[in-house]
């Protein structure tokens, strides 16, 4: 089904605006209509009532980790819901902050932001203001929103937040590493068929019983065929202490192996590693865009 209209972690200005911008355009749907969401978990639940054909998403960061309500809301897709979410294409999206305000640098004394911002930028923070009282929003965009007009008041962004709120650029880049970059998502509603050359393919598994080489036993299923593992992170299951769900990415050498080869080998993986697991849900086998290689 063609994409029509897609959620995003808005309001305008952000990231996620720009990654949605982005993945549009590579999924041959440059004319969607964007539409942004007050939080993730809203962007998810857009395309899981059917408001929109597709939603973008960040699912990882390169200095703070995983998004740990997205990674959450894709387990509950697939757990609790007849059709999970499915990943049709990721993209890693370089990420430069800039704090955006109306004051002066040396009269802010609070910097508001994206929890996940202030992460990445909390060494420049504790240099260079290390008496602000820092205050997490539910995203950038929102941040430069809120401190508009105010002389005390900054906001961790992006440049194209600057423009779009009417904030002067106090400074630039703040971000702590230089390298800092987020994947991006972009999802669908069910999954589908592989239609072009992919890279990756994520997979999320609880196990049956928290017992001694049971996750050993699982990631040896991986390790046998040589599939290298590219992220693996465990969240709690939030139904007892000590119970986890993992999530996994593979990696696939299309270089060595053909497509049909590439599903043939995943199906066999599948099937084997099903037995081993409570719950094994597959979220799709999709190429990756990574813009923070290119010049």
């Amino acid at each position: 089904m063609p994409i029509s209209a897609i959620a995003y972690l808005g309001p305008v200005g952000t990231y996620g605006e720009q990654a949605a911008l982005r993945l549009a355009n590579l999924a041959n749907a440059p004319e969607a209509l964007l539409l942004p969401q007050i939080t993730i978990r809203n962007v998810m639940e857009a395309l899981g009532s059917g408001l929109v054909d597709a939603a973008v998403v960040p699912v990882e960061n390169s200095v703070e980790g995983g998004v740990t309500t997205c990674l959450d809301t894709l387990w509950e897709s697939g757990a609790f819901q007849k059709t999970p979410l499915s990943i049709e294409r990721a993209l890693v999206l370089p990420i430069r902050h800039a704090l955006l305000g109306d004051g002066s640098l040396d009269g802010i004394t609070e910097v508001l932001s994206h929890p996940q911002a202030l992460g990445q930028c909390s060494s420049w923070l504790q240099k260079h203001l290390p008496q602000a009282l820092q205050l997490p929003t539910n995203s950038t965009a929102e941040a430069a929103r809120m401190v508009k007009g105010s002389r005390f008041r900054a906001a961790i962004a992006s440049q194209s937040a600057a423009l779009k709120h009417g904030l002067a650029e106090l400074a630039y880049p703040i971000n702590d590493q230089q390298g800092n970059c987020t994947r991006f998502l972009l999802l669908r509603g069910a999954l589908k068929a592989q239609i072009e050359a992919a890279s990756c393919t994520s997979l999320a598994f609880s196990l049956h019983a928290n017992s001694p080489g049971g996750l050993v036993e699982a990631l040896q299923v991986f390790a046998k065929r040589q599939l290298n593992m590219s992220r693996i992170e465990s969240r709690p299951s939030k139904r007892e202490l000590g119970e986890y769900v993992f999530f996994v990415d593979l990696n696939w050498p299309s270089e060595v192996i053909t497509q049909q080869q590439q599903q043939q080998q995943l199906i066999e993986t599948l099937q084997e590693l099903k037995p081993l697991c409570e719950r094994l849900i597959e979220f799709g086998t999709y190429p990756i865009t990574d813009d923070a290689v290119l010049p």
